[in-house]
């Protein structure tokens, strides 16, 4: 069944479109942890099929790396600067003043609106045991916000008639906001994959499960300011992070520092 993204019956003011940049061909949206909370809520309260992607250097490499990853995140309906470097970036093409929307901040921060607001929320990733601490603890800190689905699906790809039910099953449940624990760029393509056939805006916010749920620790928030959250993530967990943090991050330096130079000689927009 397909969903509609576009609700026309409402009092409520058209939302603004964000002004956004381009990193090594990935967008990243201008945002706020208060505006992209609205922009979910509006979304959820309208029954809109829509999906967020919080993003960092990693998602900007593989997107430059891969067309169809870079597909799949240009046509988001909101991408979030979720690293550091990537606000730095956006800085210097101009975007002065761009702060962190953070994935797991922003589960957060939507996580209160959505008890405000009394919009039913879902949880779709990470184990079974991370996805039980994480509704326990959510449950504790927003003990009005509606839980309205959690499921922890298995480590492989589903098949056609596992994704069939865990789609209806979501729908069923009433949720209007599925946040999405799956690790990048699983999470982002099964979002892409699924917008239109789940009526909710889903948010794909990664390590937030870990984090919220105390699986993992968080880098202290001294290391998050300035940019070396990835050094600390690094010395906790090296052997799935190396890659990333010591390849990926180096070549998004040089790739960007090209960006730069050619937007400058004029051979770029």
């Amino acid at each position: 069944m397909e969903y509609e993204r576009e609700h026309a019956d409402t009092n409520e003011p058209p939302l603004s479109p964000l002004p956004a940049r381009f990193i090594l061909g990935m967008r990243v949206d201008a945002t706020t942890y208060d505006d992209a909370a609205l922009r979910v809520l509006r979304w959820a309260e309208s029954r809109e099929s829509r999906y967020v992607c919080a993003v960092a250097v990693n998602n900007a490499v593989q997107a430059h790396d891969d067309a169809s990853y870079k597909s799949v995140m240009n046509e988001a309906d909101l991408v979030t600067p979720d690293g550091v470097p990537l606000t730095w970036a956006m800085r210097l093409l101009g975007c002065t003043g761009q702060r962190r929307v953070y994935g797991p901040r922003l589960t957060e921060v939507v996580c209160e609106l959505a008890e405000l607001e009394r919009v039913p929320v879902g949880f779709y990733g990470s184990s079974p045991e991370v996805l039980s601490s994480l509704v326990g603890r959510v449950r504790v800190r927003w003990p009005a916000l509606n839980i309205a689905y959690s499921y922890s699906p298995p480590f492989r790809e589903l098949t056609p008639e596992e994704d069939a039910r865990a789609s209806a099953n979501i729908a069923a449940s009433g949720a209007r906001i599925v946040f999405v624990g799956l690790g990048s760029p699983k999470q982002d393509r099964w979002m892409a994959e699924h917008r239109g056939r789940i009526p909710a805006v889903m948010l794909g916010v990664g390590a937030a499960f870990d984090f919220i749920s105390g699986n993992k620790p968080q880098a202290p928030s001294v290391m998050q300011r300035v940019g070396l959250e990835w050094l600390f993530r690094l010395a906790t967990e090296p052997r799935r992070l190396w890659r990333r943090y010591l390849v990926n991050n180096p070549r998004f330096v040089g790739l960007f520092t090209l960006q730069l130079l050619r937007r400058t000689s004029g051979t770029n927009s």
